[in-house]
């Protein structure tokens, strides 16, 4: 199976693809489905992490813009990740995956403090670990902490499962002319300005050679499709 070829993976969730159907909040029917998913690529022997936005409960640009202090409002968005991770946790083990959960915020009570080497061991022992809280530091979205935690654990390739079944020239859900790419340098996102990641994730994954592959994971078994090699989805390389 070509998904097979991946020793070490990061797959990024956006927190809005956790919503299902509801318009806020976090659908346990929903997050069941992305566990199993992520379940069965674990059984093709792929060390899985992952990182999880916080978009379905809180978001610091969001808060941000309406007036609140711009930090107050990122660490309120991390937090919230924190809670998508735990939901996902929750999720993976109760189907028999250890997982793991490391917070780049220390909150003991309810998780792992972030250690690069620990989160490394995990992987190794065949535990799934979710890197919550974004990097700690506010103005940093969890894209870009996603693509600094594939750096850090020497991921293959980052994975974005989000509500796009790729990258477009423009926005799919407001122009029906909309062109997808199969494939796009990272340096032609950054020129051309296209909003799939933001400059910083970009940045780092190009830096450290590590392809952004972007799918819709809101689609049933859309991740071990495109791990065994479907098509419907935009890689970003060098």
């Amino acid at each position: 199976m070509p998904g097979t070829h991946y020793k070490r993976i990061l797959l990024k969730i956006s927190g809005e693809s956790l919503m299902g159907d509801d318009s806020y909040g976090i659908d346990v029917g929903t997050v069941d489905r992305i566990a199993s998913e992520i379940s069965q690529a674990c059984n093709l022997g792929i060390q899985l992490c992952l990182v999880i936005g916080g978009g379905n409960i809180f978001r610091g640009l969001a808060g941000s813009a309406k007036g609140m202090d711009r930090t107050s409002a990122d660490y309120m968005g991390m937090l919230a990740t924190v809670m998508n991770a735990l939901a996902m946790q929750n999720s993976l083990e109760r189907i028999g995956v250890q997982t793991r959960v490391q917070s780049a915020i220390t909150m003991t009570s309810v998780c792992e403090p972030y250690t690069r080497r620990r989160a490394i061991r995990h992987m190794e022992k065949g535990r799934v670990v979710i890197f919550a809280a974004g990097t700690g530091n506010p103005y940093f979205t969890t894209d870009t902490a996603a693509a600094l935690r594939a750096s850090e654990m020497a991921c293959e390739a980052l994975f974005k499962g989000t509500k796009v079944d790729g990258v477009y020239d423009k926005d799919p859900y407001k122009h029906d002319n909309a062109e997808k790419y199969q494939t796009i340098s990272f340096q032609d996102v950054l020129t051309k300005n296209l909003k799939v990641l933001d400059a910083s994730a970009i940045s780092l994954a190009r830096d450290n050679d590590i392809p952004v592959i972007v799918f819709s994971i809101t689609e049933k078994d859309a991740f071990l499709k495109v791990l065994n090699g479907d098509n419907n989805s935009s890689t970003i390389i060098n």
